[in-house]
């Protein structure tokens, strides 16, 4: 998950074709590190969007527009003087840097054509926005970096412009075979790190894929390997380095069963059969903004659901605790029915007694073999007989109490475990607030007072289309699981979900058909493995049954079923899917 410099290549490329010739319309700068710039070419219009965040640093092409201040910042202002209505002369990257130059062409005050350049640096915390007269004296930056804050290189008005060289690595685009091997060779460390420690705009992700094509474990050291292996490698860097100088770029995003995980300008084949799923996209700039406005939306999803995750891990916890000590208990009552047989052995062979004994020895006429039974010597046989049914009673009424509460509170353990479940899948803030809802109505949270208004429920079941034309429904939630079993789904329908652990009610709609194709079963079956708290395994096993068979347990939380004579089967964890929105 790197902006590297490949995927910067990929950039140059998209933005080659799309913005050079064209002429800047308007500048803006929504955040104090981020620029957006309306370029008009070939009677299109397009947006670029440019960020130096230290955190998220990013340039691509979007169609999505964002308010500016009302005062236009001073490095904004600037680039409106200058530039407002400049030509893209060219666009380029130096080698395979994460950094990308336009050359602008504009008239000056004096109405004389002349350049400017507006160089973008996306590395990370040192992503800087500079811009430059044609010779390379700086003109401003939308980051001043002075020499207390930097050794290696100033960023101030004046300064001259150069590309900061504080790691010695190799150019990818024009390193020979026979220093590849030598650098690679002499790296004591796995032959991934070699590739992207030593190698400019080398990405992780990038360097295990050239070691899945090479079909040289990423893992392995690098300078064990032998002289094929280095020969191979080489061979398949070469030929990933020659598609970047052609402009040959198959930009895809990688997820995983909590959306998007990675991304690159080439297939990323590494990923397949590891519980990954790729998508290919035609264009970088749609999917860098498609991939980072998932992952912002996860994280803010993440932080909406926090409070909510807190007091579901917290009931969680104290239930876990009380049921432990719970089952302790229990255990201990097992010793019951000692004490009622003490009790009754000393009844029947108590007229032996003379008094005063501790402890008693006779034949047990359960198993036929002799027990001792320990006594009070102050105490008659009759009374000692009395003790020990006394504590039979206790310890069997405890008994009693103890399954009950025991059996409530794994109950209660199984509700708060499926509404984990239904917050890891939750994907949108609409899919939290039927959650809230049910926690509101078991005492988790407060409830609303009188008079408040109920939120709006817009959140809705997946919906999938199976490769056979089935529909398939899965439920997000408690209540969703609920409607979509006993209220949603017919008779004939097919029920999935996974055994024995939380997880979301899969309905699998019969349409009238007299059979259902196998596939249909096991690409349901995969939904009712992946929306479960199994997701993260090789395979589940999954029980299924028509709906008819489904029975409501009653006073159950909502989505809690009962049924008999089900089938089973084991299934991946897979949403391959296409979702009906």
């Amino acid at each position: 998950m790197a902006f590297d410099g490949i995927t910067i290549a990929n950039l140059a490329c998209e933005l080659k074709k799309t913005l050079e010739g064209g002429k800047i319309t308007k500048i803006a700068q929504p955040e104090k590190d981020e620029l957006l710039i309306a370029i008009k070419n070939n009677r299109e219009a397009y947006r670029l969007q440019i960020s130096a965040s230290a955190s998220l640093p990013l340039i691509y092409l979007t169609e999505t527009n964002k308010p500016s201040p009302l005062t236009a910042p001073n490095f904004c202002m600037l680039l409106r003087k200058h530039i407002g209505s400049a030509r893209i002369l060219s666009i380029s990257q130096p080698g395979l840097e994460r950094i990308l130059e336009f050359t602008l062409e504009h008239l000056d005050e004096m109405g004389d054509l002349c350049r400017k350049r507006l160089i973008v640096e996306i590395m990370g915390k040192h992503s800087n926005i500079i811009f430059c007269k044609e010779d390379g004296t700086i003109i401003d930056s939308i980051k001043h970096v002075s020499a207390n804050m930097s050794s290696v290189r100033e960023v101030l008005p004046g300064r001259m412009y150069f590309i900061p060289q504080t790691v010695a690595k190799e150019d990818p685009l024009s390193v020979t075979e026979e220093t590849f091997c030598q650098t690679v060779k002499s790296a004591p460390m796995t032959v991934q790190k070699a590739l992207y420690n030593h190698f400019t705009g080398i990405s992780p992700i990038v360097a295990e894929e050239i070691c899945h094509l090479a079909s040289i474990d990423s893992d392995h050291s690098a300078n064990e390997l032998s002289a094929a292996e280095l020969t191979h490698l080489a061979h398949t860097f070469r030929l990933i380095m020659e598609d970047v100088k052609e402009g040959h770029f198959s930009p895809a995003i990688v997820y995983d069963q909590d959306g998007p995980a990675e991304y690159a300008a080439i297939p990323l084949t590494c990923c397949e059969g590891r519980g990954y799923r790729r998508e290919e996209w035609a264009s970088v700039s749609a999917l860098l903004e498609n991939y980072y406005a998932s992952r912002d939306t996860r994280t803010r999803i993440r932080q909406k659901s926090a409070d909510l995750r807190r007091i579901v891990q917290t009931a969680l916890e104290r239930n876990y605790k009380k049921y432990d000590l719970q089952l302790k208990q229990l255990k201990d009552t097992e010793k019951r029915e000692k004490y009622r047989i003490y009790g009754e052995l000393l009844n029947t062979y108590g007229y032996e007694l003379s008094g005063g004994e501790n402890s008693f020895s006779c034949i047990n006429y359960y198993t036929g073999k002799e027990i001792s039974i320990p006594l009070d010597p102050q105490l008659s046989a009759k009374d000692n007989a009395k003790k020990h049914f006394d504590r039979y009673n206790k310890l069997k009424r405890t008994f009693e109490a103890l399954s009950q509460l025991t059996d409530q509170t794994r109950a209660e353990i199984d509700h708060l475990e499926s509404i984990s479940s239904a917050l890891d899948i939750a994907l949108a803030e609409n899919d939290l607030v039927q959650i809230k809802e049910e926690l509101m109505e078991y005492g988790y949270v407060k409830k609303r007072r009188p008079g408040d208004k109920r939120p709006k429920v817009t959140s809705k079941p997946f919906h999938y289309i199976s490769s056979d034309g089935y529909h398939i429904y899965v439920g997000k939630n408690n209540y969703q699981n609920e409607d979509l079993t006993f209220r949603f789904a017919s008779g004939n329908d097919w029920w999935f979900h996974a055994k024995g652990i939380p997880g979301s009610h899969v309905i699998l709609k019969n349409d009238g058909k007299a059979e259902i194709p196998d596939r249909a079963f096991e690409e349901a079956g995969a939904l009712a493995a992946y929306y479960s708290k199994g997701r993260d395994s090789e395979k589940v096993e999954i029980d299924y049954i028509q709906k008819k068979s489904i029975k409501k347990v009653t006073g159950a939380a909502p989505g809690f079923v009962i049924y008999h004579t089900n089938f089973s089967m084991v299934a991946v964890p897979s949403c391959g899917l296409n979702e009906i929105k």
